[in-house]
Parts: C-alpha cells; sequence; structure tokens
C-alpha cells in the first residue's frame, strides 16, 4: 500500500515538474513591444486655472454720513449708467446750501456798496476789491454745498449689474461705507499663470503665437461656447513662482459668467523639440508617472518622469529619460523591476502611426 501512494507521488511530482518548466518556458518565449521616444515640434493642450473678473468691478460708497433714505435697486438687478441707485438724507446739505447762497446775497449787496462808495472816493479802491473776494468766496461755499448735495444721490457710474446691498433703509452711513458694489458683464477677463519656459515657447513660436484663441472650461467640467482671446502679457515675472500672468477675454452675451468666477483657460500651448511617447507606455503610482526603461542586458528598469503637457493618445515628458532610451510600449502592467525580458523593436515613427489619434 505504502509502495502505491510513494509511486502514485512521485508520478505526480513528474507531472508538476513537466508542467512547471513548460510555463517557464512558455514566459520565456513571451515578446514584448519596446520603442524610443520621438522629438518633434508640436503643440498641446494645457488647461491653467484661473480667475474670472468683469470688465469692469468697483465699489459704490457713501462720500457723504448721513441716513440712507431711499434705495431704489435691487439686488441682481441691470442697473443703466448715471441711473439713481440710493439716496442718503439731503436735509443737512440742503441747508448748507442755503446758508451759503444766502451769504451769496450778503456780498453782492456789499460789494454794490463798496463800488458806490469807491466811486464817490469815500472808501477806498482796497475795500471794493475786499468786497469781491467776499463775494467770490460766498459763491465758492455754494458751489461747496451743491457739490456735498450731490454726494446724496448715488448713480451707476456704467452700466452694470447690482450686487448684494447690506445696509438697509433707514440705516446711519457713515462716509466712505459700502453700499454695494457693481459689475460691467459685457465682456469678461480670465487671468491665468503661465510659466516662463511655456512663454518663451510661445512668444518665440510666430506661427504657434499667430492663433491666440483660446477655451474656458466651466467648474461644472463644461466648456463655455464662446471662444476667447489672449489679449495682455503682464510685463514681468512673478519672483515666488516663475511665473507671468495671462489675460483673455471673453465674450459673455448669455451673461452666465459673473466676477469672482473660476475656472479653466484651455490653450493650445507650441513646444519646441518635445520629446514624445505614447500614453500606454506609462503607469501611475501615486499620482506620479513612470515607463519602464530596457537596459543593454534586455532587464526593465522602472523610472520616473515628468509630464509637461498631452495630447491625444500622447505625453510630452519634460525629465526623466531621453531620446535614446528604450521603453516599454506594451506590457507594462506584466512586468516589474529587474525583471529579464525578449523584445521586439518598433520604430517611434510607425508607433504614433498606428495611434488612434496621432500628434500634429
Amino acid at each position: 500500500m505504502n509502495t502505491k501512494v510513494l509511486l502514485a507521488g512521485f508520478i505526480a511530482f513528474l507531472c508538476l515538474t513537466s508542467c512547471n518548466t513548460k510555463k517557464e518556458e512558455k514566459e520565456e518565449e513571451v515578446k514584448y513591444t519596446v520603442t524610443n521616444a520621438v522629438v518633434m515640434d508640436t503643440t498641446f493642450t494645457k488647461e491653467y486655472v484661473s480667475q474670472i473678473r468683469s470688465v469692469r468691478n468697483i465699489e459704490l460708497r457713501a462720500q457723504e454720513k448721513g441716513y440712507l433714505q431711499n434705495i431704489y435697486v435691487d439686488e441682481g438687478q441691470y442697473v443703466a449708467a448715471g441711473q439713481l441707485l440710493f439716496k442718503i438724507m439731503p436735509k443737512i446739505y440742503e441747508a448748507e446750501l442755503l446758508k451759503a447762497q444766502a451769504e451769496v446775497q450778503a456780498a453782492q449787496i456789499e460789494l454794490q456798496n463798496a463800488k458806490m462808495l469807491a466811486d464817490k472816493n469815500i472808501v477806498s479802491k482796497s475795500e471794493q476789491a475786499m468786497a469781491q473776494a467776499k463775494l467770490a468766496q460766498a459763491q465758492a461755499e455754494v458751489s461747496l454745498a451743491k457739490l456735498h448735495l450731490s454726494f446724496t444721490d448715488i448713480r451707476a457710474p456704467f452700466a452694470g449689474t447690482i450686487d448684494r446691498i447690506p445696509k438697509k433703509l433707514g440705516s446711519l452711513i457713515d462716509e466712505g461705507e459700502l453700499l454695494t458694489s457693481l459689475s460691467d458683464n459685457s465682456k469678461m477677463y480670465a487671468y491665468f499663470n503661465v510659466s516662463e519656459p511655456e512663454y518663451l515657447d510661445y512668444q518665440s513660436n510666430v506661427n504657434g503665437r499667430a492663433n491666440t484663441s483660446v477655451s474656458l472650461l466651466l467648474a461644472n467640467n463644461q466648456l463655455l461656447k464662446y471662444k476667447g482671446k489672449v489679449e495682455v502679457i503682464e510685463s514681468e515675472f512673478d519672483s515666488e513662482t516663475g511665473n507671468i500672468a495671462f489675460r483673455a477675454s471673453f465674450p459673455n452675451t448669455d451673461k452666465l459668467l459673473k466676477n469672482g468666477q473660476t475656472g479653466k483657460v484651455v490653450m493650445q500651448v507650441p513646444v519646441i523639440n518635445a520629446l514624445i511617447i505614447p500614453q500606454k507606455a506609462t503607469y501611475e503610482i501615486q499620482d506620479k508617472k513612470y515607463v519602464f526603461v530596457v537596459d543593454k542586458n534586455n532587464v526593465v528598469k522602472s523610472r520616473e518622469i515628468t509630464i509637461t503637457g498631452e495630447v491625444p493618445d500622447l505625453y510630452v515628458v519634460k525629465s526623466g529619460i531621453n531620446a535614446n532610451d528604450k521603453i516599454l510600449l506594451e506590457g507594462v502592467q506584466k512586468v516589474k523591476d529587474d525583471d529579464k525580458i525578449k523584445y521586439d523593436y518598433q520604430k517611434p515613427e510607425e508607433v504614433l502611426s498606428h495611434l488612434k489619434l496621432k500628434a500634429e
């Protein structure tokens, strides 16, 4: 009985060994596809976080102290240029104007008397000049009183939309206190920061720069249906970030955009001598991207790469590999560090030609 058991075990062992040997031979026969990165001039789509601002946005503040007597508009209302928005109780300023006007009348009478006496040589010409100066001072007081009175009417300096109104009817308003904000949303600005290398590529590539059209990706991940245009580049770089600010303008016909929104400017960035690899040659670990580089002994080594941009099916590589490195194209998920492989080499131009979408 024991002899039969031992024989059966020995036969099973031979079968298992034979199977494993065949499996190993089969694994050794697997060939992977290897290629190189390619260097070429291209453009890639890049998204830049942006702050959206109205073409004009101002705070409306009280220029005089007093009680808020009237509010003629509501929050979110569209107003025309020159439209009356608020009135601060004007009684004290009306009284000051009446007082100043009375002083003008008194000064005019005094001047007439001084002129008549000066003509008769009863008083000197200097007395007449003093009366003239007193009248001018009184007239200036009238102008000042009128100006103060006009400050009690708060009008819209331009057409736009009223923001929140923090003060209510009857509130005591101090000089300089915020009444509301006014936004002209007929056109919107999107401000975004561009790195120095990207800025230099953008400015150096005249053909690429000729197309200043950009898109705006909104917070709901939908593109604004209107295209924008890069209009302004600021004059200096931020010393802390090394970036420079661009400004793009977008039409706002549908009034969809509001001051203070966020979004992403989608821009075509030209790249000179870009290092291009297929996206499928990479894998990701904790938001970092890697490729497998095949050394001269056919051993694969993982290597972290930095991506500066992407086009359909392709990555633009900033650092980590060079054009001479052989990278694993197929089987990235099947190998691990220090595996020795057999491979077929495929030219990068041929690889690109077979991708579903190719770089332009």
